[in-house]
């Protein structure tokens, strides 16, 4: 079993706190933030980063659908770690400034593949798919925190 990891980054055009503080808001932005392969989202405990316990389905291909329990953890400033209950998997959102009123977010995730030619199979393609989800968030993302003030 070798162990799988998928990351993805992009610079977003305003200041690093706030992005963090959009990210960590798991019972409000967070949940338009997700794109067409996330489902069932719900937060059953707190809802604002560290303390938070939020469910969803992440449906990675047609027939891949991961049912999603997170943890979540902030071990250092500007980083949420999403720990997986009901697998190996877990997630670090790190957010840095990235020069004058930018940040830099990186998204890591990593878990347990499986063996054999199937684990081969899961540690060519699963990062790449997993990539483009995660993109879809960071692009939705950036637009939410790049729209003009109201």
């Amino acid at each position: 079993m070798a162990q799988v990891e998928a990351v993805t980054e992009r610079i977003i055009a305003a200041e690093p706190d706030d992005v963090f503080d959009a990210l960590a808001d798991y019972s409000g932005t967070r949940a338009k933030l997700l794109p067409e392969h996330f489902s069932e989202y719900e937060v059953r405990e707190g809802g604002d980063g560290k303390g938070t316990l939020v469910h969803w389905k992440l449906q990675a291909t047609s027939k891949r659908i991961r049912d999603c329990l997170l943890e979540v953890d902030e071990p250092t400033d500007g980083q949420l770690v999403e720990k997986d209950r009901n697998s190996s998997m877990v997630t670090t959102w790190t957010v840095t400034p990235a020069g004058e009123g930018k940040a830099r977010v990186v998204v890591q995730t990593v878990w347990n593949g499986a063996g054999g030619i199937g684990g081969f199979f899961e540690k060519t393609f699963a990062p790449k798919g997993l990539g483009r989800i995660y993109d879809a968030v960071l692009a939705k993302l950036a637009a939410e925190m790049e729209k003009p003030a109201a």
